[in-house]
């Protein structure tokens, strides 16, 4: 795990990271790379990154190359995928029937129109080097239950169906109308399960 906090520091984490990527790509046939809230990372980290996506282009054709996943988890096209999620819902669709072409086209328009962010502005977006968009559906009641639940038992810990109820109230809901989607996710549930502790 690498961490860049220091914007100074950038052209050292740009060494670091090519390097890094370098040397895993040499010792694994596969490998996976992780970019958390990369809406964040420093536009000269991501410009960093293009030399290793464009060879992955290039010798995706070759049966010899190592094959390299990055994945970018951002926060960006959020709004978009709740306000197409919950227009499909109003409509009467079934979450299990919303697929990646009702909503790529229009989180891909998102991070590029971003302005608080240069990775929609970043040569791995405009010259197409990233291969798919895939959003992640907003978390609604029962899933937040669902990861309550999830939580009391990784403790190993007994837990009520009245608990996993209360923590998942406790979580602030959006739009603010329809109050469906947990604005959050289940990022704070395991730290809730503390107010249920003897």
């Amino acid at each position: 795990m690498i961490h860049f906090p220091h914007p100074q520091y950038v052209d050292l984490y740009k060494e670091q990271l090519t390097e890094q990527v370098r040397k895993t790509q040499e010792h694994c046939h596969q490998t996976l790379f992780i970019f958390d809230e990369a809406e964040k990372l420093h536009p000269g980290l991501l410009e960093a990154l293009g030399p290793h996506l464009e060879r992955q282009v290039l010798e995706n054709h070759s049966a010899e190359s190592s094959r390299t996943i990055f994945l970018f988890l951002s926060n960006l096209g959020g709004n978009i995928i709740n306000e197409v999620v919950l227009g499909l819902l109003k409509a009467g669709w079934s979450r299990e029937d919303i697929t990646m072409e009702h909503l790529e086209s229009g989180l891909q328009a998102e991070i590029v129109a971003s302005t608080d962010s240069g990775f929609g502005h970043s040569r791995l977006v405009k010259e197409n080097l990233i291969d798919f968009f895939v959003p992640f559906l907003p978390l609604e009641y029962h899933h937040v239950r669902l990861c309550a639940r999830d939580a009391f038992l990784s403790q190993e810990l007994l837990y009520t169906e009245e608990a996993l109820d209360e923590i998942a109230k406790m979580m602030v809901y959006v739009p603010k109308e329809e109050q469906i989607f947990s604005s959050q996710g289940c990022k704070s549930v395991s730290q809730r399960i503390n107010y249920f502790l003897p």
